[in-house]
Formats: structure tokens, sequence, C-alpha cells
């Protein structure tokens, strides 16, 4: 296949590349530093420095939409919360532009959201066909999707992937946590009951690779692991698997002070469900936290 990706400097995408590749397909990446992105992932893909000098997308089996704003780091200004929509609504509703102006589209549209669309949901199981709770994430991710799924025709399906928390020795969220709970000054965030919903980076790329090549996969897909667990429960079985102890807690009020409205990502959780990816007949390789922790810290080392 020939394939057009966007946000694949990023953990998810960089580890989906890699993939690809390895699979005999041809890459073509959006990115606005072609040198610095050529230095990391290497000379066999083609780069794309701006969706402007494109008029169209013919000639590309598929489009896989994973570029945004990272959303945890920063405090939710009005002007960070603009940055977060607009990295991602700008991008999306321009490649499906290219789309329906293509006389040849992509087969496939795979485009990234987050299981933020769901709102603040504590306890309820959430299949890909719940309603959702109002709030910025919400309103963030349902534009976002409302903007991909209009490519959606009969020459064109497009999947929405509602991510989680994605676990990898390589990046995001865990390497960040390790250093702390081998020390052993982990800690339990708030009330500890909130659920997080995971998913192991092997996991993401494997559904993502299914959504690719299942020609009746459209939609929307939940992307987490079918165990979510506690933010108590996530914690001691890190420690659990560093062999440390987990004797602290961070109170909400304190992370409300130093995050401000950004705290919702760890205070409020979901208990997301993978429904329609199970339907699909897909394997996770790691459903339980401890073998997921298992396998990233054996590659840590």
């Amino acid at each position: 296949m020939r394939i057009f990706i966007t946000g694949g400097s990023g953990l998810i995408g960089s580890n989906l590349i890699e993939r690809l590749l390895k699979q005999g397909h041809k890459i073509t990446l959006l990115t606005r530093n072609v040198k610095r992105t050529t230095q990391k992932l290497g000379n066999e893909i083609d780069y794309c420095s701006s969706l402007e000098l494109l008029d169209t997308l013919d000639g590309y089996n598929a489009v896989i939409n994973l570029a945004g704003e990272p959303i945890i780091g920063r405090r939710w200004s009005n002007k960070q919360k603009m940055e977060l929509c607009n990295s991602r609504w700008n991008i999306t509703a321009r490649l499906t532009e290219l789309i329906k102006n293509s006389s040849n589209p992509p087969q496939v549209f795979i485009s990234g959201s987050a299981v933020g669309y769901y709102g603040v949901q504590s306890g309820q199981v959430l299949t890909e066909d719940m309603l959702a709770e109002d709030g910025f994430l919400h309103q963030l991710c349902k534009k976002w999707e409302e903007l991909a799924l209009d490519a959606q025709s009969e020459r064109t399906r497009v999947c929405i992937s509602r991510t989680g928390i994605v676990l990898s020795p390589k990046g995001g969220m865990l390497p960040m946590m390790l250093l702390p709970f081998r020390m052993g000054l982990g800690a339990v965030f708030g009330s500890g009951q909130q659920y997080i919903s995971w998913i192991h980076i092997e996991d993401m790329l494997e559904g993502l690779c299914l959504l690719l090549d299942s020609t009746e996969a459209q939609g929307i897909f939940n992307f987490t692991s079918p165990n979510p667990e506690s933010n108590r429960v996530f914690s001691d079985s890190l420690s659990a698997a560093l062999s440390r102890p987990r004797i602290f807690r961070i109170p909400s009020f304190l992370l409300k002070m130093i995050l401000g409205e950004a705290a919702t990502m760890v205070l409020d959780g979901q208990y997301v469900f993978p429904q329609h990816l199970q339907e699909m007949g897909f394997h996770f390789a790691f459903e339980k936290l401890e073998s997921a922790f298992q396998n990233i810290l054996i590659n840590k080392k």
C-alpha cells in the first residue's frame, strides 16, 4: 500500500511507521521539519512539508491521521485549548477535503480520537455506542471525529480510533513514571477510584493494522484493553512489578492547583470497553495490566 500519515513523530506514529515499513508499505509522512524528522525516522519515507502543497490524495491507498498537540503537559489556558483543538481539527478538515477532491480516493481513512470523548462517567462501562457527557475533551473529540467521518463515501471507509493511555517502554506516560516509582515515590492520584483505560503499544499497533487491512471495518473503535483498572490498582501494580512500595497519595486539591482544568486527565477516569474490536475477533496480546508491565519492564532493561 501507499499510505499517507500525519503525526508520525509521536509515540504511536513512529512505532506504526516502523511496523508498516517492515510489512513493505510505502509511507509518505506530513512533517513541518523535514530535515529533523528525516534524522529521526530515516530515508525510507517520503516527506510532505504541508498539506497545502497537495490538491488531492489520488494514488494513496490509505490515510492515517494521528496529528495533534500533546494534551498532557500544560495548563489548559484558553490559548492552549485552541491550540489543542486547531492542531487536530485543521489537519483533519484538510485531509477530508483532499479525499473528497480525489478522483481515485484512498480506500480507508483512519483518524485518531481519544476516550476523553465520553467525558466524566465514573464507573459506567463505556462501549462505542454509549452517550457522552459534555466537557472540553468531549467537545474537542466530537468535532475531531465529525470532521473525519465527513470523508466517508462508497469509495472511502472511515475508522475512528478512540485511544486510551498507551503503555510503551519507548515513550508516553509510563517512562516518566518509572523513576519515581523505582525510588519508592510512586503515588495514587486523588481518591484512586477513577478508572484508567489503557492499551499496550503492541495491541495499539496490531489494532490499527487490523483496521487498515479489514475491508469491512468502519466507524468507531475503542482502543483500550478490555480490563481497565482503577488508579490505585494501576499504581500498586506498577509498584509490585518494580518490587517497590507505594505509600503516597497526591490529594485532588493539590493536582487542581498545579494542573488547573487539565487535572481532569488524572482525576476523572473512564471505564472504556473495546466492544467493536472484540466483535471483529481482535485478540489482545496484553489484556491484563500485570503482563503489560512485565513486558514493558523487560524491554526497558
